[in-house]
């Protein structure tokens, strides 16, 4: 009897470990973490939905982003704000040395602040490509964005304004004509980091996750080519090509290879923009329609002008609306930066390949292969070549009469035979008397004798 108590309460000992251990391995954390080291553009967002997508379907407990960004498109930053505002998935920011403009936007947006030693947040005013303020237009959107955001939070929204706009004061905070950018322990004191941290080691401590698994977001092959063909300076590389292909076979039309080099610039400038919701139908349209209307100005109305300066227009729209992220016909979530760093590339392109085709196409063309593209041999009059019948120059000395009135071209009669003529002095009437002394192309230069 005592023999079979204890190994009954032995079995049950060991059945209670088990079942321990399997609780422990299944109740076990997921962190998912997520790195934000380049300038917020669009392969960030195209990579933060990807992995806001995975964090859910590997069940993740935690999103945690890792970032060291001096900013990048507002656009772009509020989309990404917008995600994390969404997301069931509570999402914590470990901000590494910076998370400037943008970036602030991006971190207040977070459940919680963690910052290393030396990093700093804040600095949100928007910028042009020049690194100018915007106008009060854009600074006033992205003041909202940041004041909804730490409203959102629980953060001050005054202090998140005053990141955005100097002339706002805050007593023991900032002054009056100073742009507000938070250290770690400003931003410790006035609730914009939740605790410094050496490392995301000991941010996991601190929220008890150091035994919990970690996923990284790795990108897919797609992800990266897609992250690759729609960074500006590649575009900006494929609208050489695609231009200059246009060019080239509306200057040689048949040869077959510049339009398919354009056509397959097209493709990959187009559809990466368009799997992720930048280009719209209407967009890639007009970019057809001004090609469309270049031709048409080259083959069928030259000289007009107008024709070719609504294509080139055209052009330029599409190209340029193709990268920034509006809504069909609304533009009133585009930032000016985005727009004008759009422009910019589509315009630098265009100056780009105009010098290259000005100064490159030459030598290119006079070695190697494409030299059999080129005529490179002429045909002179003592081999034989002759545009014209020279047998008019034997008329010169001649004597005749006006065909007809020369005021000063008409007909005149040599020899019983009738030739174009040109009068070298006064008008010459019908019957008077001439004679040739000279000649011009195919025609005669006579004066009234």
């Amino acid at each position: 009897m005592t023999f079979s108590f204890f190994r009954s309460l032995i079995l049950v000992l060991v059945f209670s470990l088990n079942w321990l251990n399997v609780s422990a391995i299944t109740d076990s954390n997921t962190v998912y973490v997520f790195d934000i080291k380049d300038e917020i553009s669009d392969p960030v967002w195209h990579n933060i939905q990807n992995a806001l997508e995975e964090a859910d379907q590997v069940n993740a407990d935690y999103f945690i982003i890792d970032m060291n960004t001096y900013g990048g498109l507002v656009l772009i930053a509020d989309s990404i704000r917008t995600a994390i505002l969404r997301s069931d998935i509570p999402v914590y920011i470990l901000i590494n040395n910076n998370a400037a403009s943008a970036g602030a936007l991006i971190s207040i947006a977070c459940d919680k602040i963690y910052m290393m030693p030396g990093s700093t947040i804040g600095a949100a005013t928007v910028v042009t490509e020049t690194g100018e303020a915007a106008i009060d237009k854009y600074q006033s959107y992205m003041r909202s964005k940041m004041r909804a955001t730490a409203e959102e939070t629980g953060r001050n929204p005054e202090i998140a304004e005053a990141m955005v706009d100097q002339d706002i004061a805050i007593e023991g905070v900032i002054e009056e004509g100073k742009l507000l950018t938070f250290t770690v322990s400003e931003a410790l004191e006035n609730g914009f980091c939740d605790k410094e941290v050496c490392s995301l080691t000991e941010l996991l401590a601190d929220n008890n996750l150091q035994d919990a698994k970690i996923v990284r977001y790795v990108p897919t092959t797609i992800d990266r080519i897609i992250s690759l063909l729609i960074n500006p300076a590649v575009s900006g590389i494929l609208i050489m090509i695609m231009l200059g292909g246009i060019y080239f076979e509306l200057q040689s039309p048949g040869i077959g290879f510049p339009i398919a080099a354009a056509a397959i610039a097209a493709t990959l400038f187009f559809a990466p923009l368009y799997l992720e919701g930048m280009a719209e139908n209407w967009e890639i349209i007009v970019f057809a329609i001004g090609v469309l209307l270049i031709a048409l100005e080259v083959f069928v109305v030259p000289g007009t002008g107008i024709t070719g300066i609504l294509g080139v227009s055209f052009v330029i729209i599409g190209l340029t609306l193709s990268m920034v992220q509006n809504v069909n016909f609304d533009f009133s979530m585009v930032a000016f930066d985005g727009l004008l760093m759009s422009f910019s590339v589509v315009l630098l392109s265009i100056i780009t390949m105009a010098i290259l085709t000005l100064i490159m196409l030459p030598k290119m063309l006079s070695s190697g292969k494409l030299q059999a593209l080129v005529l490179t041999s002429s045909q002179e009059i003592e081999q034989g070549y002759v545009g014209i019948d020279n047998s008019i120059k034997q008329l010169v000395g001649q004597k005749g009469i006006a065909f007809s009135d020369l005021r000063p071209a008409g007909k005149v009669l040599i020899n019983e035979n009738h030739f174009d003529a040109t009068s070298l002095g006064s008008y010459i009437n019908k019957n008077e008397s001439i004679e040739v002394t000279g000649t011009e192309g195919p025609q005669l230069l006579v004066r009234k004798i």
